[in-house]
């Protein structure tokens, strides 16, 4: 029960007292204490639990009248605790945690409530991991030793029999226990109370010892006056006792002496460290120790370094020898530069910028140096191969090829693509034997053989035999840096390795990737204990950016990849499993399938994506074939059965509006060493690369702003504290706090609804103010508790979306330790400069650009409105239609609200069809994170019907409609989810939910304004793994082209409306393609769109070079466009 975090007060007690108290529950989290606390009812009830937010810290959390009340406990420097008061109110202090408690377990002691009624932690017997259903040991194999850590036979007994070399010290002993120990024994014996003989012993083994620690002490008591002022008393007092006093008391000084010294040296360590490292950042930042100058236009970087005498040492470096900037996480103006020295050999330089500003713009030049005199382009994708296999403890065969080819049983790649050679390939494999060296040989070998390349290690990461390796392309190896490594053990008591994770993380350029590789706990039961697993790693794996130590690591990177054998099993009879497997009809066993069960209520895995599983189980298979399964092992404990089982898998998880498909997930047939067979996938993921804008540096200091109108939050918890939100960005200087929420409200006892104006929301400003720049960029939020400083919940949201001169909506989830804890909602905008607003760039090819309007309809009703209109609707929770169009991903989303309006006469014979075209060609996961749930009502609800006859769309919507205004049952947070992002990519592997209700809003669409000719596609098609995104023909049904009415438009953003009075074009002219029609040039429009430019706003920008690439290639049709721009400029 003892932690690590837990620093020992004086004396050496521990805070927890001799044993740990009932009501300590450890590391419990904070959503499961109020659980706890309410199953437990009544007022007075609390418990203890470590602090989220500080380390040695805890949380006393207290029942009364329903709600949690949280305390601090803090420990202070000299180890007593006390709980947080206000700020001037002496503070109480207590040795062990029991003592502080016995206090408040009196009356009036300045809690909410008496501490009444303990609530005790659950004792859960160690349970064995051992799965006596596999073919694993049923003793856990012991961790593969290496050479330098070995320790031979009989080593132990040779120290023993032979004592070191007799010395003085060593004599006093001997001679203590060969005579006087008998006399101490005989006093003993006879009732005395102390042992005499030994205390001299003691005391003359010590002599040189007292001596040297009056020595030391006396020599630092004038360092311990200038900087701890505290110990000096006390240093001051030893060295006069130690002149004044002998005899018996002079052990007992010693020991004293020694607190005090080790004291001392550790609080005067402590200072010097701080005061060192502010001197070397003052030293090389303000005195200007360097002065780096880049000429652009020669390729030459130029390093003078100032030296005795004001002389100047001049180094150039040219640009190719310029390999790799490294920006610091930790320390925001700091930037370590790799100079080339000599072939194969490079060198790190460090520097300290006045500020994170003055850092982005030197890295600017310093690009724009590289991108002038460089042939090579920096990549905007990259491809990785992941793969994972348990190998069952036995080496691989000779060739693994078919593994790294992608060959083999489900999605795999075509013979074209399978010898392209992927920029990264990321190998997970449990119970693998052989030792890390020369497992990650035999890969770089097997790749060289099959791609003619000498691909690099960057990382490899051993948890017994748990192994990750990550090898890149040698063109890449230094676009790769802030590489971390991380394991967690969770075999039994979560001590042991052979069951745990393993994790790898690193930049490539600007965007972070996580790798995770774990095996879980085994066997067909232990569902629960499999959950916990991946809980327990999701919260202890030490990966990525420690600015982020906030977040779980599903949200500190781009895009986190999490593979290995999950271990989860098919819940169906065996009989029926093989019956299916043998007619290859896998869904039935999918919806049976432990993993998908789990993450439909849930449980693990959130917001994670899955491409669709086309490939039959993985595991358990006869070793040597592939033809059959093993799934009866006689054991000590009878007949065990191991059902065929998908256990081997590979999800990940991405940003919003970033770019990701998976092209191949499948597994091998033709390797057969171990009863699993080995599972791959591959993944097209779009990469950023340090900015530098078209445009040049900016010729004025114009900022760009990140403003909040507003923002509220649902939390689940039972606490009333006030809330603040904290922002993190690699695009801000630092991270910023809000101040506390100015609202508040509960109509359920277990949730809470929190809001911010304006004026408590700060205004954020990125390092740049490029619209290229930011569309790149990610904002995370945390909402934390004023009582106790913890998250009870986080998110990402990507700026993309919320660039323009008008606030754009934003909503999605929030999360804490891998579980959902409510939602957040708000009103934001990204403020760019009208000079650095540019030319909008699409990195990818894909409709994500596309801005996201999504409109709520106004709380006041007009005048002239009757009752029970449906169109309507209210901007609450509480309105079944908010959540629908919350579901609308980001292309589809824009100028909405005329959707709501749907027409008791109109009818769409397309409607009826469930637009097959948009399922099958919307990318998941990202762009966006799957909308927040459908509450109950909206799917149970039958109101006055706004069409006239039900359209089936997916079954589970069937029923939907849209409700006339009125009072609905508040959400109950969880209710109506389906799985985030299960089947991935393709036609029919979509997620439910999101495509059911992005359906659904067509389908609305379509019947408001019938008769609309389906416009054929024009765009040449998708270059070779670009997704198409939403369908471009989907993008332009929002808006249609029929005018919208007024009532609704006055309420909507001004860019909704897709171009606005203030457009450069005509005002009668609301899109691109109304632009267009007018010029009889429609044809040009989806080429247009797909290239980024879908807002009348910028284009005013369009070059002909940018029209060419639109696909406008016609010399005549390019000087119309062009002429038509050039007109509506004059007459702006």
């Amino acid at each position: 029960f003892s932690r690590p975090s837990a620093a020992l007060s004086g004396g050496g007690v521990s805070p927890l007292g001799p044993a740990p108290p009932m009501w300590y529950h450890r590391d419990l989290s904070r959503a499961a204490a109020e659980e706890l606390l309410a199953r437990a009812g009544r007022d007075g009830s609390f418990l203890v639990r470590d602090s989220e937010s500080v380390n040695g810290a805890y949380a006393l959390c207290v029942l009364f009248q329903k709600h949690v009340h949280t305390y601090r406990i803090l420990p202070d420097d000299e180890g007593f605790l006390a709980v947080q008061t206000s700020q001037g109110v002496q503070p109480k202090r207590f040795k062990t945690l029991p003592e502080l408690v016995s206090l408040y377990l009196q009356p009036s002691q300045g809690l909410v409530t008496t501490l009444l009624y303990p609530v005790d932690r659950e004792e859960t017997a160690v349970s064995d991991d051992r799965d006596y259903s596999d073919g694993e040991d049923e003793k856990p194999p012991l961790p593969p030793r290496s050479a330098s850590t070995s320790t031979p036979p009989g080593c132990c007994f040779t120290m023993i029999a032979n004592p070191p070399a007799a010395n003085g010290l060593s004599t006093i002993s001997h001679e203590y226990l060969k005579g006087s120990y008998a006399l101490d024994l005989e006093a003993v014996k006879q009732g005395a109370c102390s042992l005499p003989h030994l205390n001299k012993t003691l005391v003359a083994s010590c002599k040189r010892l007292n001596g040297e620690v009056d020595k030391v002490l006396s020599g630092l008591e004038i360092l311990s006056k200038v900087f701890d002022q505290q110990s000096a008393f006390m240093v001051s007092k030893m060295i006069q006792q130690s002149v004044n006093q002998g005899g018996d008391q002079e052990l007992e000084n010693l020991v004293t002496k020694l607190a005090i010294l080790k004291d001392l040296l550790s609080s005067i360590e402590k200072k010097v460290k701080l005061d060192v490292y502010l001197a070397e950042l003052t030293k090389i930042g303000k005195s200007q120790k360097y002065t780096l100058s880049v000429d652009v236009e020669g390729g030459r970087l130029v390093v003078m370094k100032k030296v005795k005498d004001n002389q100047e040492d001049w180094t150039t470096f040219t640009h190719d020898k310029i390999r790799q900037l490294i920006k610091s996480q930790r320390v925001q103006n700091k930037l370590g530069i790799v100079f080339e020295k000599e072939k194969d050999k490079s060198q790190r330089k460090d520097f300290i910028f006045a500020s994170a500003k003055k850092r982005e713009a030197f890295c600017q030049l310093l690009q724009l140096m590289k991108n002038k005199h460089s042939n090579q382009d920096e990549p905007d994708m990259i491809s990785i191969f992941i793969g994972s296999w348990n190998m069952g403890s036995v080496p691989s065969p000779k060739s693994v090829a078919s593994w790294v080819l992608c060959r083999g049983l489900g999605k795999t790649l075509d013979e074209m693509t399978v010898t392209i050679p992927h920029d990264l390939y990321v190998f997970g494999t449990q119970e693998n034997s052989v030792c890390d060296r020369e497992w990650v040989e035999s890969l770089r070998a097997m790749l060289k053989e099959q791609t003619e390349l000498d691909y690099k290690s960057i990382a490899v990461q051993t948890l017994w035999n748990i192994k990750i390796a990550v090898l890149v392309k040698p063109e890449h190896e230094n676009r790769i840096s802030h590489v971390g490594m991380s394991s967690v053990k969770t075999g039994i008591a979560n001590t042991l390795g052979n069951k745990g994770a393993v994790g790898v993380s690193f930049m490539f350029n600007g965007t972070s990737f996580g790798f995770v590789n774990c095996h879980l706990t085994s066997g067909n039961e232990k569902i629960a204990r499999r959950n916990q697993n991946y809980l327990d790693i999701l919260r202890l794996l030490s990966l990525g950016d420690k600015q982020l130590s906030s977040f779980d690591i599903s949200l500190r990177f781009t895009h986190l990849f999490w593979l290995g054998d999950l271990n989860y099993r098919l819940d169906m009879d065996i009989q029926e499993i093989l019956n299916y497997i043998n007619r290859k009809e896998f869904e039935p066993l999918l919806k049976v399938d432990q993993l998908n069960l789990e993450r439909e209520k849930n449980k693990v895995f959130l917001r994670f994506a899955e491409e669709e599983i086309s490939f039959p189980p993985t595991y358990r298979y006869e070793r040597g074939s592939r033809d059959t399964y093993v799934w009866q092992k006689q054991k000590a404990t009878g007949m065990r059965t191991n059902v065929p089982s998908w256990c081997d898998r590979i999800l990940w998880k991405s940003y919003p509006e970033t770019h990701i498909v998976c092209n191949s997930y499948g597994c091998t047939d033709d390797i057969v060493t171990s009863d699993h067979s080995p599972v791959f996938a591959t993944f097209e993921v779009g990469v950023t690369s340090q900015f530098v804008s078209k445009k040049g540096l900016p010729k004025s200091s114009e900022q760009a702003y990140i403003e909040f109108e507003s923002i509220e939050a649902i939390v689940k918890t039972a606490s009333r504290t006030k809330f603040f939100i904290e922002f993190y960005s690699t695009c801000l200087e630092e991270f910023k706090k809000s101040y506390e929420n100015d609202s508040q409200s509960s109509d359920n006892v277990n949730f809470l609804r929190v809001g911010w104006s304006n004026k408590q929301l700060t205004t954020l400003k990125p390092l740049l103010s490029e619209i290229e720049y930011l569309q790149d960029q990610h904002l995370l939020l945390t909402v934390k508790s004023l009582d106790g400083y913890e998250s009870y919940g986080e998110c990402v949201l990507a700026l993309k979306s919320m660039i323009g001169s008008t606030a754009q909506q934003f909503h999605t989830y929030l999360s804490h330790r891998g579980e959902e804890t409510g939602n957040i909602r708000g009103s934001m905008r990204v403020r760019v400069p009208s000079e650095r607003m540019g030319t909008r760039e699409r990195l990818y090819g894909n409709a994500l650009n596309v801005k996201r309007c999504a409109v709520y309809c106004t709380d006041k009703p007009k005048q002239d409105t009757a009752d029970g209109d449906p169109s309507i609707c209210k901007n609450s929770y509480n309105n079944p239609a908010y959540y629908i169009l919350e579901g609308v991903p980001n292309q589809s989303a824009a100028a909405i609200s005329p959707e709501l309006l749907p027409s008791p006469t109109s009818t769409n014979p397309q409607a009826a069809k469930g637009g097959g075209t948009v399922g099958s060609t919307l990318n998941r996961p990202p762009p966006d994170f799957p909308p927040p749930p459908l509450p109950k009502g909206a799917l149970e609800m039958v109101a006055e019907a706004p069409f006239s006859k039900p359209r089936p769309l997916y079954p589970d919507l069937a029923e939907v409609r849209i409700p006339a205004t009125g009072p609905v049952a508040p959400l109950a947070l969880g209710e109506g989810f389906r799985r985030g992002g299960v089947g991935g990519v393709g036609a029919g592997a979509l997620d439910d939910q999101s495509c059911s209700v992005l359906q659904m809003a067509k389908t609305l669409s379509e019947s408001e304004f019938p008769g609309q000719p389906p416009r054929a596609p024009s765009a040449p098609p998708p270059l070779r793994g670009q997704p198409m995104g939403l369908g471009l023909d989907a993008c332009r049904t929002f808006p249609p082209r029929n005018p919208i009415p007024e009532s609704i438009a006055e309420d909507m953003p001004e860019e909704a409306l897709w171009g606005s009075s203030s457009s450069s074009l005509s005002v009668g002219e609301s899109s691109v393609g109304e632009w267009l029609q007018r010029l009889g040039l429609e044809r040009y429009e989806q080429g247009l769109l797909h290239n980024g430019w879908d807002d009348l706003e910028f284009l005013s920008d369009i070059t002909e070079e940018d029209l060419e690439e639109a696909g406008v290639l016609d010399p005549a049709h390019k000087r119309i466009l062009l002429e038509s721009l050039r007109q509506q400029q004059q007459q702006k």
